[in-house]
């Protein structure tokens, strides 16, 4: 099953998330397809950026449950982003949710649309947003995560983009997203990727530093108890135990 749609247009390469019956979620399919997706084109020597979006009203609902990838490999997928030598834009329309937002922010530049909205639920299921962490926490604003990671509250694009999450919002995406593009494609390739290396290094730093454990708690907190029962609970539609 195909999950990565693939078009191109002057130079800039839509991969678009199209698997309808999770909500674009990151099962293991689709983190080894967006994977392989990025890795043609950015030896592709038309492409010069990518633009990164999705079908339905969802763009991301976060790690799959029932098929989760492994916690390597969605490291490595992130890691990817920030080190490919061509800028990634995100294009959303839709809702962002848990591990959609890492994906969200590992790339160079990301814009929204006013509908949609973004939650960091981990802490409802009894987990953690650990490896996510790894391109959040050098790029958004520290004491706006502390909130948002501990209540799982939703908030809206503008909040989005005022604590360092998107680059910009608007009422049409394509609209916010037209002089980036423009931008973008009057860049020369060379210092398109020089100045990527400039703008990721703190980024990478953290990689390097705290990847392995963040994977290591991703793993212990998935297969604890309070995480069986809170992904029980969300399959189920229920309140968790724990829930007052």
């Amino acid at each position: 099953m195909t999950l990565i749609g693939r078009t191109r247009a002057r130079g800039i390469e839509t991969l678009t998330l199209d698997s309808p019956h999770n909500r674009n979620a990151l099962s293991a399919a689709l983190v080894g397809q967006l994977a392989d997706s990025l890795a043609k084109g950015e030896n592709d020597a038309d492409v010069r950026a990518f633009v990164l979006t999705h079908t339905g009203n969802t763009f991301c609902a976060g790690a799959d449950l029932r098929n989760p990838p492994d916690p390597d490999a969605l490291v490595a997928l992130l890691r990817q982003i920030v080190t490919l030598r061509k800028p990634v834009v995100a294009r959303v329309t839709g809702h962002v949710r848990a591990g959609g937002l890492g994906l969200l922010a590992a790339c160079d530049i990301g814009a929204a649309s006013t509908q949609a909205t973004f939650a960091f639920t981990e802490v409802r299921i009894g987990v953690a947003p650990a490896v996510i962490s790894l391109p959040l926490l050098p790029r958004t604003d520290p004491r706006a995560l502390a909130r948002y990671y501990l209540t799982g509250e939703r908030f809206d694009a503008a909040e989005a983009a005022r604590i360092g999450l998107l680059t910009a919002a608007g009422d049409d995406v394509d609209d916010v997203l037209e002089p980036i593009l423009d931008g973008l494609r009057r860049a020369a390739p060379q210092g398109l990727e020089e100045t990527k290396l400039l703008l990721t290094a703190r980024v990478l730093e953290a990689f390097d530093r705290d990847a392995a454990d963040l994977t290591a708690l991703s793993a212990r907190l998935f297969s604890s108890a309070q995480a069986r029962e809170g992904m029980t609970a969300f399959l189920e539609r229920r309140d968790p135990a724990w829930a007052l």
